[in-house]
């Protein structure tokens, strides 16, 4: 009766034949990668990584907590997931990208040259990797900067957190203004129809009671239109904050990239791995030769 062997067959004397055969060689890849790998690590440029963490405010207009008395709205509150979507979206924009690189200089800071043809792309991209926004898990907004100077970085962290009370009332200040303007125009012509249908009123009496209960919907039609303008004229004049500062950015003592000891592991034993890999490939290429 044959005998069935279960579990695992594998040939272990052919492993400690191999390296056996081959230790030498792995030996010295084993130093060579360690001493590049450690080379490599030491020529990389250090990066300090700063911090500020902020929570937006709601969203909703701050003229209708201030004008309406009837309006329900808090104007204390924290934002909720909308908000913080938003914030992230405008902390990440062109625009607050633009504010920074220019007040500080960042296309010097980088050592880009002014006159590379590609200078702006280049400086978007170092950008891009310096600069992270994220959502934290209770619906804070965290701004980490890296750089070679710890204090650049918490600058830079702190300018843009600050920032986005002057990039969120441009918006909002644009966009009243356009408002205001329609606004306006609506109230005046709504005056003016106002003004007819009196003078109508005074040259047809007989038509009191129907001219007079228009004039009266008109009117409150009017003052509804008032009191919207009046908040568009809050929102267009007013600045306020759109953020709570929880944490402020502080220069950090400790480099946060690169992580050498992990360069010089992944490098070393990378490379180990991969000469094994050739050497194993080699003698199956062998093995069929023969």
């Amino acid at each position: 009766m044959t005998e069935k062997s279960f579990g695992n067959d594998y040939d272990h004397n052919a492993t400690l034949k191999f390296f056996g055969k081959w230790w030498k060689l792995l030996m010295w890849v084993f130093i060579i990668a360690l001493i590049a790998s450690l080379g490599i690590s030491m020529l990389i440029t250090p990066r300090f990584k700063a911090t500020a963490t902020l929570f937006p405010t709601n969203s909703n207009r701050l003229s209708k907590a201030i004008v309406e008395h009837q309006y329900s709205l808090d104007f204390m509150d924290y934002g909720i997931e909308r908000d913080c979507e938003y914030c992230i979206q405008i902390l990440s924009s062109e625009s607050m990208e633009r504010d920074v690189c220019q007040h500080f200089n960042l296309l010097e800071h980088y050592g880009i040259s002014k006159d590379d043809p590609h200078k702006l792309f280049k400086l978007h991209e170092q950008y891009r990797g310096n600069v992270n926004v994220k959502r934290t898990e209770f619906l804070g907004v965290e701004v980490g900067v890296l750089d070679t100077d710890p204090q650049w970085a918490a600058d830079i962290a702190n300018f843009i957190a600050t920032n986005y009370d002057t990039v969120c009332y441009r918006i909002h200040h644009d966009r009243a203004c356009d408002a205001a303007k329609i606004m306006k125009g609506v109230c005046d012509k709504m005056g003016l129809e106002i003004q007819e249908l009196q003078d109508s009123l005074r040259n047809n009496p007989q038509y009191n009671l129907s001219l007079t209960k228009l004039i009266h919907e008109k009117c409150v039609q009017l003052a509804e239109l008032q009191t919207r303008a009046a908040q568009t004229e809050v929102d267009m004049n007013e600045t306020v904050s759109y953020k709570f500062m929880l944490d402020r950015a502080i220069a950090a003592d400790k480099k946060a990239y690169p992580k050498r000891s992990i360069i010089v592991a992944l490098g070393t034993f990378g490379s180990v791995i991969m000469c094994v890999l050739v050497l194993l490939f080699l003698d199956s290429l062998a093995k069929k030769e023969d």
